[in-house]
């Protein structure tokens, strides 16, 4: 009598896909035929690769209506063992997506299924080619799901007579979702024929330069969804249009909106305050925060629950009453005032939020955070980059399930509050910066999660604690530069397994380095990129993540959308993820360490960035650097190294970036096309060294013994002889018949002494002027090492 059957996970909350694992794996599927009143059956994200039986079950199931395939390794199939086209009469709700399905397999078994089909999901799938007309057949169809697939536009669907126009002749259609397909051309006027239509998702295409006026939407009278993001759309809507519809979810990231603030979202927002979500970022808005924003977001406090407008240059200070929200999102324009008060009431038990105002004008102090109520809620809170002043309060046992902490880029001074060691879920925090003095809490051992620690740009001091290498042992990114650290680097530091970039740079940081750095699992062997997204990145919500940073300032800041598509910049370097990998340095520059290099570093064959510049390392170069296969930037500038350039220096391919200059290095430069092509700078104020590219050869440099350079060492001397003899009389004679003319003739004289003080003084001035614009040009090479 069973009618009902879910052996699926609901699947609704998995933002990686990779990351989830089956609930089950079935096998054959013989079993499931004996449940003939079966209406509903959801097997998604099960194993059904050896369920080769499925078809033929699922067509011994008369009165099914839903099926609920997704995510679920469907076995190889073809039209001819799909005979679920022939039976299944009743299927009303069919969903099949996420399974990699191609459009020759799933074509011939949908278009000659029952006419009463309503709702059909073949979302992320391998369709390709155009939208077919076959779909305009289904007559009863109101939902149609085609996101994520590869379809495109065929030439003559521009003018009319196409699968996408079949589909808008059908009246009981509500929901169209083409969402993230190759998509191109113009949007026809033709598709406000969708009368019925609620939502309307064209997001993620190449509608570029398109223009959507309200010829397109007037008719859509029930329209309550209306997704176009990421497609470059215009919308140019004549002063006064008031919409016809009411929208609930209004997404338009990256479309044209601007310059002014739309005056059409009012009657969106203000007349029946239905809006829940809201998403206008860069979309090319510069003006101010309009005077009807502030009361319509106080009314609809118990409703609107996602704002994004970040990536404008929208100004005025936002409304300070207290705004429920779960995801906030201003960053990147340009408001000012204080910071807001928030009501984190997410209505919904267990529904977490984020709060982004980086990269605006934000001034004055962060103690109202201590009043936010819900804050228990609270995942991502980012306010760097902004004015912020005075102290952080000391009251982060509130927020127990934020994940990314990020202050950074302020004026805040004190020292760090102890209550940041209460964030056990705390996996990414910044504070660089700012103005943070005094040693590191010891609290802050008991953020065990964390993976991403940003403290560089203080005042701290003290020694590194060893608890950051027993403690934080999930650390990917360490950075203590440009502080205050004084003391050995602790050897527990080995213990970071996964670090992949580590900068103590410009600190006091003394002694050797530890001889363990073969501990360094991620810089010693190749991970794959698979494992680094599950092991190492945090995740922050469906697909977001931010890696951002620029030369000598690492800064990864969340929410940069899409991962495979984020750019990573550091110390020269720049590479594109997933193409290359995640970077891998370590950057010890600027500081008073000394010894030689440790035999183990050479085991780090991963390593992409090596700074050690700006020490007291003397002794040999590491003669198996060039074991570093990865390696692209290699400073080893201004220490006490001896002896020769390793030949195995010459065997680095990916090296982009050398720089050996102010040591004590001798020979022969080695011969490699990489070294050669170097400026000569790379290895000036080395006394001892020759060859290509700072000299022609050895030759020029250290003649051969027994053959004198300029004449014999007798020819020599007795010419240096005369010559001192002939200097020493023209300086007598030259100088007692100036003293006489001066002596007797006063106009002379005086001239001469106004001549010494106006030299006096440009001498003055022009070392003045020399010395400033020197301490300029190190300032600007030596990275801030004083």
């Amino acid at each position: 009598m069973l009618e009902t059957l879910r052996l699926g996970g609901n699947g609704g909350d998995v933002t990686y896909r990779h990351n989830f694992k089956k609930m089950f794996s079935v096998g054959k599927l013989e079993w499931l035929s004996h449940l003939s009143r079966l209406k509903e059956v959801d097997l998604s994200f099960t194993n059904l690769s050896n369920a080769n039986d499925l078809s033929q079950v699922i067509s011994q199931l008369p009165l099914l209506q839903k099926l609920s395939l997704r995510h679920c390794d469907l076995p190889s199939i073809s039209s001819s063992s799909l005979s679920l086209a022939n039976s299944s009469t009743s299927l009303t709700d069919l969903d099949l997506s996420d399974n990699n399905l191609p459009s020759s397999a799933i074509y011939p078994w949908l278009f000659n299924v029952s006419s009463n089909l309503v709702s059909l999901n073949l979302s992320s799938n391998q369709l390709k080619g155009p939208i077919p007309e076959a779909f305009g057949n289904m007559k009863a169809i109101q939902e149609l799901y085609l996101n994520d697939n590869l379809l495109v536009l065929a030439e003559n669907q521009v003018r009319g007579d196409s699968g996408l126009n079949e589909i808008e002749k059908l009246p009981d259609f509500r929901v169209l979702d083409l969402g993230y397909n190759l998509l191109n051309g113009s949007i026809s006027k033709s598709i406000g024929q969708l009368s019925n239509l609620h939502v309307l998702r064209l997001a993620g295409n190449s509608f570029d330069g398109d223009v959507i006026s309200e010829d397109h939407l007037s008719n859509f009278a029930n329209l309550e969804v209306l997704d176009l993001s990421s497609t470059s759309l215009t919308l140019k809507f004549n002063t006064g249009w008031i919409p016809p519809f009411q929208l609930s979810q209004i997404k338009l990231c990256s479309c044209k909106l601007g310059p002014r603030f739309p005056d059409w979202l009012r009657t969106q927002m203000d007349v029946r305050l239905s809006v829940e979500y809201l998403d206008i970022s860069a979309s090319g808005i510069s003006d101010s925060l309009p005077y009807w924003f502030s009361n319509t977001v106080q009314r609809l406090r118990q409703r609107l629950r996602y704002l994004n407008m970040s990536f404008n240059q929208i100004s005025g200070t936002f409304p300070n009453h207290f705004i429920h929200i779960s995801h906030l999102d201003l960053s990147s324009n340009n408001f000012s005032g204080p910071l807001p008060n928030f009501s984190l009431d997410f209505g919904v038990i267990g529904r977490f939020g984020t709060i982004n105002l980086s990269k605006n004008k934000f001034t004055g102090s962060v103690s109202p955070i201590c009043n936010f109520t819900g804050a228990v809620f609270l995942t991502l809170f980012d306010l760097s980059n902004n004015l912020f002043s005075g102290v952080v309060p000391d009251c982060f046992g509130s927020f127990p399930f934020l994940t990314a902490l990020n202050l950074g880029e302020n004026s805040f001074s004190g020292s760090l509050p102890s209550s940041l060691g209460s964030l056990i879920s705390l996996e990414m925090l910044s504070l660089r910066g700012n103005k943070f003095s005094g040693v590191l809490p010891s609290s802050l051992q008991n953020c065990a999660k964390l993976k991403f620690l940003d403290l560089s740009d203080n005042e701290l001091s003290g020694e590194i604690p060893m608890w950051i290498g027993q403690k934080l042992s999930s650390l990917v990114f360490l950075s203590l530069q440009a502080n205050q650290f004084r003391g050995r680097i602790p050897h527990q530091l080995c213990g970071l397994k996964y670090l992949q970039i580590l900068d103590l740079s410009v600190n006091k940081i003394s002694g050797t380095i530890p001889p363990c750095l073969n501990k360094f699992t991620s810089m010693a062997k190749k991970v794959s990129l698979d494992r680094r997204i599950e092991h190492h990145i945090f995740d922050t919500g469906p697909r977001f993540l931010t890696l951002e940073g620029v030369y000598d300032k690492p800064i990864w800041i969340i929410q940069v959308r899409y991962v495979d598509e984020a750019l990573l910049t550091w110390k020269g370097t720049k590479q594109s993820y997933p193409q290359l990998g995640l970077l891998l340095a370590i950057d010890l520059s600027c500081n008073k360490l000394t010894g030689e290099i440790p035999e183990d570093l050479s085991s780090l064959q991963e390593l992409v960035v090596l700074n050690l510049s700006r020490n007291l390392f003397n002794g040999k170069i590491l003669q198996k650097i060039g074991h570093i296969r990865q390696l692209e930037v290699l400073d080893l500038s201004r220490n006490k190294f001896s002896g020769n350039i390793p030949t195995s220096l010459s065997e680095l391919t990916f090296l982009s970036n050398l720089n050996l200059s102010y040591n004590d290095l001798s020979g022969k430069i080695p011969t490699s096309t990489q070294l050669q092509s170097f400026d000569p700078s790379s290895f000036s104020h080395n006394r001892g060294l020759c060859g290509p590219p700072i000299s022609p050869n050895c030759s020029m440099v250290e003649p051969t013994p027994g053959k004198p350079a300029v004449g014999s060492e007798e020819d020599s001397d007795e010419f240096m002889k005369w010559f001192y003899t002939g200097m020493g009389l023209g300086f007598t004679v030259g100088f007692w018949g100036f003293c006489s003319v001066v002596f007797f003739k006063r106009s002379w004289r005086h001239s001469y002494y106004r001549y010494l003080d106006s030299a006096k003084d440009w001498v003055y001035v022009t070392f003045v002027l020399l010395k400033a614009r020197l301490v300029r040009r190190i300032k600007g090479v030596s990275t801030r090492c004083d």
